[in-house]
């Protein structure tokens, strides 16, 4: 099944007055495809759901209506279970769902690793409806005796593929071998390898396959330009590019931990308000560092690739890519945190000499001619802070 139903509004959709209001207090005025080829599914039928869609096309909601719409909020025990590869997507979709929520008394648990163990068993002890979480935790309290998973009625598998990736699918089987009472299962995934085909057929029942027309991805309506530069020039390239977008807010990805630091630092003594994110940081200070670029305290974000794997942010005006990124796959994750659902965004990368046949070689694999720009001068800037 793909998209047919372009001109579907949110109350065509089949959902509650209390959903209804709660949309539209977020400001969402029109459903992406996901949610209009989702939500109608969950919530007339009885099937299990493959979707296939990209990060940040709408996805959590997809699932999360139906979900909040279904669940009976006078039981004890835990209703639904939703599986994210990463602490910050499983806190992002715990965010997402509880902003849906309204009035309703359900009550949301996220768990992950790096975080007090105590606190999580006892939420679970005085009664959840929904428990978010990454699977190594999820694991732990299963074996701890803290958390039951025999009343289970949704199973929801985030970003599957990416679970694949960073080796978790041992552990999803595991934890949906203690799924034993009747329940329904989404599994939301990018791509489809072979492992999760295999997942799927195995713990899924005649599973409805919803996917959103390839043209939806979010690269695509991402403006994707390049600057060529030399390598000791990036950092007055970078300031040029923050100094003319008067709403800059975005996300700039850097190759190693110690380039993070560096480029934070010299951001910082200059005036503008950055932060860093990297592998050596602190789980507390890396949630520090993401609340406040959330709120905007900050508006410019300096990441590895590792570090920003499963942030999910919207609304970001600019991709970054300050130095080059690995791979073409890379390339494609990370322009792809902007210009997201449905919205206009910009992804720059700094293309140094010795890198232009490397950046050649992205173009073909993506298939897609990235446009070479000027980098705006004093002038230009001078002229901006005028009006």
């Amino acid at each position: 099944m793909s998209e047919q139903t372009e001109d579907l509004k949110f109350a065509d959709l089949g959902l509650s007055a209390e959903s209804l209001e709660a949309i539209s207090a977020k400001g969402f005025e029109t459903p992406p495809p996901i949610q209009r080829l989702a939500i109608p599914v969950l919530l007339q039928e009885d099937c299990d759901i493959i979707g296939q869609a990209q990060t940040g096309t709408g996805k959590t909601a997809a699932f999360g209506l139906p979900i909040l719409e279904k669940i009976d909020s006078s039981a004890d025990h835990p209703l639904a279970l939703i599986l994210a590869p990463t602490r910050e997507l499983a806190v992002q979709v715990t965010d997402e769902i509880g902003s849906l929520r309204g009035h309703r008394n359900i009550q949301l648990l996220t768990v992950y690793g790096g975080q007090s163990i105590s606190e999580q068993q006892r939420r679970l002890r005085r009664g959840v409806h929904v428990v978010v979480g990454t699977p190594g935790r999820i694991i732990d309290l299963i074996k701890r005796g803290d958390l039951h998973l025999e009343g289970v009625q949704w199973v929801v598998l985030d970003e599957a593929d990416e679970m694949l990736n960073m080796g978790f699918i041992d552990d999803v089987e595991e934890i949906l071998s203690h799924v034993t009472g009747p329940h329904r299962m989404m599994l939301f995934s990018a791509t489809m390898p072979d492992r999760i085909v295999k997942l799927s057929r195995r713990y899924m029942h005649e599973p409805k396959v919803l996917q959103v027309d390839k043209e939806q991805k979010p690269t695509h309506l991402a403006d994707q330009i390049y600057f060529d530069v030399r390598g000791g020039d990036k950092f007055d390239a970078l300031t040029r590019i923050v100094d003319i977008e008067p709403e800059f807010y975005g996300l700039v990805f850097c190759r190693t931990r110690s380039d993070v630091d560096d480029l934070t630092m010299k951001l910082v003594e200059r005036g503008y308000s950055a932060e860093g994110l990297h592998g050596e940081i602190s789980q507390a200070q890396r949630e520090k560092t993401l609340s406040k670029f959330r709120r905007r305290l900050v508006n410019i974000l300096v990441a590895t690739d590792v570090a920003a794997r499963g942030i999910d942010i919207a609304d970001l005006s600019h991709v970054i890519n300050y130095s080059l990124p690995q791979d073409p796959e890379s390339y494609v994750h990370r322009v792809g945190r902007t210009g997201r659902a449905g919205k206009r965004g910009t992804a720059i990368t700094f293309v140094v000499p010795s890198e232009k046949r490397r950046f050649q070689f992205f173009q073909k694999a993506i298939k897609f001619k990235i446009r070479k720009e000027t980098l705006p001068s004093s002038q230009d800037i001078v002229e901006v802070k005028r009006e």
